[in-house]
């Protein structure tokens, strides 16, 4: 006996009717519900909305250096590029980012975006037999010395005096120096800034790589231009 035709309509539409109320009235369905902010660990976004403002798209580079320099990634190890975006670097214009340092990430957050400059940008055995400087300095820097090497390996693009010329720009400029700290100034005399043209230590003087040494004094030097009060070329009436 086949069933009527009204039988089958009842059926269909109990189905239809079922298989529509497994969610109750104003209730989002599973996965529907949007991340909130501290849910997110995609690291496309996560590097939009946190680092691409001064580190550029694609860590290209912008007003801080490119974080997508394979040499920059080769010279800092991974612990420290964490504790950097965690905690900051203090006096300078890279705040912290982890929650209990008072910013916004959560650890988790931190780690995808470590993991995501490595993993994405990351050259590894690029500086093999290279024997890179260290990251950070192992000895004192001395400024005499550093004066001569700065007159070796950078005035040539940077003017004497550091205060600029046709290739780079000013190095010793009291307000660029109130925003960058001694290690990135090593930084960026190690790994350079190619986006910008600026080779790394290996590439200012044809056939002569800049020493550990060297580089330690270079970085003593450029800091001993910096000034109690940057950014004030003259005095107020009162002498503010």
């Amino acid at each position: 006996m086949k069933p009527s035709r009204d039988l089958v309509g009842a059926i269909a539409l109990s189905a239809a009717l079922v298989a529509g109320c497994g969610v109750p009235p104003g209730q989002p369905r599973a996965g529907s519900e949007p991340l909130t902010p501290g849910e997110v660990v995609e690291f496309a976004a996560l590097y939009g909305d946190n680092c691409a403002g001064c580190h550029g798209p694609n860590g290209r580079g912008g007003a801080a250096i490119a974080l997508g320099n394979p040499v920059y990634l080769g010279i800092v190890d991974e612990s420290t590029m964490r504790d950097r975006i965690a905690n900051g670097v203090s006096g300078t214009s890279m705040p912290a980012f982890a929650q209990h340092a008072g910013g916004t990430l959560t650890e988790q957050q931190i780690d995808a975006l470590v993991i995501g400059i490595r993993s994405r940008w990351g050259r590894p055995g690029i500086l093999d037999n290279a024997n890179p400087p260290s990251y950070a300095p192992r000895s004192a820097g001395d400024v005499r010395r550093g004066e001569a090497a700065y007159q070796t390996y950078c005035e040539s693009c940077h003017g004497p005096g550091g205060r600029g010329g046709q290739k780079g720009s000013a190095i010793t400029n009291d307000s660029f120096l109130a925003l960058a700290s001694d290690q990135g100034l090593r930084t960026i005399v190690i790994a350079g800034r190619p986006e910008l043209g600026a080779p790394d230590w290996r590439g200012n003087v044809a056939g002569r790589q800049m020493s550990e040494q060297e580089i330690t004094d270079v970085v003593s030097w450029l800091a001993s231009h910096r000034t109690a009060t940057p950014g004030k070329p003259y005095f107020t009436a009162r002498g503010e």
